[in-house]
């Protein structure tokens, strides 16, 4: 698989205890990433936060929250971040998504014959 030097990174910033048809929301859109032959996703946990509810969500003792924040990165060139969100977007719910633009300097795996694929 190759990936333009000129691509973008969608995040999207939900809570580890969203769903979607009783999966976890996170795995969901990972899957449904790969399924798109995007290029990558990463999903980061994080240990405190809070969003749109201003309600703080923490992993510490006295304040245990069931439902920490959580950060999917996925990256691929622009036309097919733009198509898998809008694939997903009615999906999401209480969340905040962003997209930026990057310069990918290298992609590579040990595997030259995936990169070499498309």
């Amino acid at each position: 698989m190759k990936i333009p030097q000129k691509s973008q990174i969608l995040r999207i910033f939900i809570g580890e205890n969203d769903k979607y048809k009783g999966q976890q929301l996170y795995e969901w859109i990972v899957l449904k990433a790969r399924k798109e032959c995007l290029a990558g996703a990463t999903v980061l946990h994080g240990i405190m936060g809070f969003g749109a509810n201003t309600r703080i969500h923490t992993s510490k003792i006295l304040r245990l929250s069931l439902d920490l924040p959580i950060v999917i990165e996925i990256i691929d060139g622009p036309k097919k971040i733009q198509k898998f969100l809008a694939g997903i977007e009615e999906v999401l719910e209480d969340c905040l998504v962003t997209i930026e633009d990057v310069n990918v300097y290298f992609y590579k795996t040990k595997d030259r014959n995936l990169l070499e694929s498309d």
